[in-house]
C-alpha cells in the first residue's frame, strides 16, 4: 500500500489549484442514467470515487469515458442493459447509492446493494427509501440488497409531498433525480442545502427537468416525460479547498493563494480560521491564506451546510493542537469520527475524547511518526499533522486519501512542503 512521507517544518508558499468538487461530480455522474446520453462532465477531478464510478456505470451497459489529463467524462451512451448495482462495486463508496432513484424513475425497477465508503459511523439510506415509496415505489430488503420498482409492476413514478427527517445530502439528490421523471410535482421538505445539490438541480435544469428551490430546504421538482443529455462543469472542491486553507496556516509565515475556491461555500470554517487568528482574505482568483502569529482556541460544533462541515472536523482539530488554552470539538453528524485522535496522539497531541466531542489541548509540539489513515479527511488531517510536525511522518494506507484529492503530495510540494508517495510501503 502507498503511504505519503512528509518532513515538518517548512514554510509554505505560492498558489494551489483547485480541483472540481467530487462530491458534486459523482451525483451528476448518476445523472446520466437519466437519458440516453452523449453526455459531457468537465473538470472532474482525477480520484478513486470517479473510477468506481466510472466502472458501475459500464457495469450497467453505459459507454464510459474518464480522460483524467483533460479531467473530463464523457458518457457516449447511457443504453443499458441490466439495472442492478452490485456489492463488489456499491462496497467501494457510499454514493454509489445515487444510482438507485435515477434507475427507478427512468426503468422502473433497481436492485443496489446497500453502501459501503468509509467506517466513520453509520450511515442509513431510510430517507431514501422513505421518499421513493412516498413516490409509489414497492421497496423491499433482501440479502443486503434493495429492490425496488414503480407503481403497478414496474410504471412511472408520481409525484408526492416528503419531507426528511433530517438534512440529508445524498437522500436529497436520489429523490431529486427520481422526481425529474415523475408524473406531477414533488415538493421536498428539509433538504439538504449543500452546494452541491444546488450544483445537481442547475443539471438536472439542463437536461430539461423543472427544479426550483435547489441549495434552500424547501424544493419543487415538476416531473417531465423525459430529460435530454448535458454537457457541464463542475463547481470548484469546497472541501479540499478548506484543508489547504489549514495547510497554510499550520506552519507560522505561510502565506498560500488557494486558486478557484469559492470563499462563499466556506463561510463557516473561514469565520472559525479568522478567530483563532488566521489571515483569510478574497484576493485575485482565490483565497491567500496567511499565519503570522499564535492561535487563539476555538469551539466548533459540526452542523449541516450553512454549518461546519463534517468534513473539516479533522482537519481542523489538527490546527487547533497549536492554539493556546483549550479547543473543544463537537460532531453532531457522525457518532464515530474521531478515529484520527490516538494517531494524533502518538505525534504528540493531547485531546481527550469526551463522547461526541473532542478537547484539544495546546499548543503542543507534535513530533513524527508512522500513523494510519482510518478515513478519507482523517487521512488528510495526518498529512497537515506532518507539515508541522519536528521530524519524518509516514501516514500509510493513504488509499482513503486518494478518494478524495488529487495527487495532495505533488500540490503541496509545489508551495514548498517536504513531502513524498512512497510505494509499497508496509500497513
Amino acid at each position: 500500500m502507498d503511504a505519503i512521507r512528509v518532513r515538518g517544518g517548512r514554510k509554505l508558499a505560492g498558489d494551489i489549484q483547485i480541483s472540481g468538487a467530487k462530491n458534486a461530480a459523482l451525483p451528476i455522474l448518476c445523472a446520466v442514467l437519466l437519458s440516453e446520453g452523449p453526455s459531457l462532465l468537465r473538470n472532474v477531478p482525477g480520484l478513486r470515487d470517479i473510477d468506481t464510478t466510472a466502472a458501475l456505470l459500464r457495469f450497467l451497459g453505459c459507454e464510459v469515458v474518464v480522460d483524467k489529463e483533460a479531467h473530463e467524462v464523457r458518457v457516449p451512451s447511457a443504453k443499458l442493459s441490466r439495472v442492478e448495482a452490485p456489492y463488489e462495486l456499491v462496497k467501494q463508496m457510499r454514493a454509489s447509492v445515487l444510482v438507485l432513484g435515477p434507475l427507478l424513475a427512468r426503468h422502473g425497477k433497481a436492485k443496489v446493494s446497500l453502501p459501503g465508503g468509509c467506517a466513520i459511523g453509520a450511515r442509513p439510506i431510510d430517507q431514501h427509501l422513505k421518499g421513493l415509496e412516498a413516490m409509489g415505489a414497492k421497496i423491499r430488503l433482501e440479502r443486503g440488497y434493495v429492490i425496488a420498482e414503480g407503481p403497478g409492476n414496474g410504471g412511472r413514478l408520481h409525484g408526492a409531498d416528503i419531507a426528511f427527517d433530517l438534512p440529508t445530502v445524498t437522500g436529497t439528490e436520489n429523490i431529486m433525480m427520481a422526481a425529474a421523471l415523475a408524473k406531477g410535482r414533488t415538493t421536498l421538505w428539509n433538504c439538504a442545502r449543500e452546494p452541491e445539490v444546488e450544483e445537481l438541480g442547475r443539471v438536472l435544469n439542463k437536461m430539461g427537468a423543472r427544479v426550483d428551490g435547489a441549495g434552500t430546504d424547501v424544493m419543487h421538482i415538476d416531473g417531465v416525460p423525459e430529460l435530454a443529455p448535458f454537457d457541464h462543469a463542475v463547481i470548484p472542491d469546497r472541501i479540499e479547498a478548506g484543508t489547504y486553507l489549514i495547510a497554510g496556516a499550520v506552519v507560522p509565515g505561510s502565506d498560500v493563494r488557494i486558486l478557484g475556491a469559492v470563499l462563499e461555500d466556506m463561510e463557516a470554517l473561514v469565520l472559525k480560521l479568522r478567530q483563532a487568528g488566521v489571515q483569510v482574505e478574497r484576493e485575485g482568483e482565490g483565497i491567500r491564506v496567511r499565519r503570522e502569529g499564535p492561535l487563539k482556541p476555538v469551539h466548533v460544533t459540526t452542523a449541516p451546510h450553512p454549518g461546519f462541515p463534517t468534513d473539516m472536523q479533522a482537519q481542523f482539530l489538527v490546527l487547533m493542537t497549536q492554539a493556546t488554552g483549550e479547543s473543544v470539538m463537537s460532531e453532531t453528524i457522525f457518532e464515530n469520527r474521531f478515529m484520527h485522535v490516538p494517531e494524533l496522539s502518538r505525534m504528540g497531541a493531547q485531546i481527550e475524547v469526551r463522547g461526541r466531542a473532542a478537547v484539544v489541548h495546546g499548543p503542543t509540539p507534535l513530533e513524527g511518526a508512522s500513523v494510519m489513515a482510518t478515513d478519507l479527511r482523517a487521512s488528510a488531517s495526518l498529512v497537515i499533522a506532518g507539515l508541522m510536525a519536528e521530524g519524518e511522518t509516514e501516514v500509510r494506507r493513504v488509499y482513503h486519501l486518494d478518494r478524495g484529492y488529487e495527487s495532495m503530495e505533488t500540490r503541496l510540494r509545489a508551495v514548498g512542503a517536504d513531502c513524498e508517495r512512497v510505494k509499497n510501503a508496509e500497513g
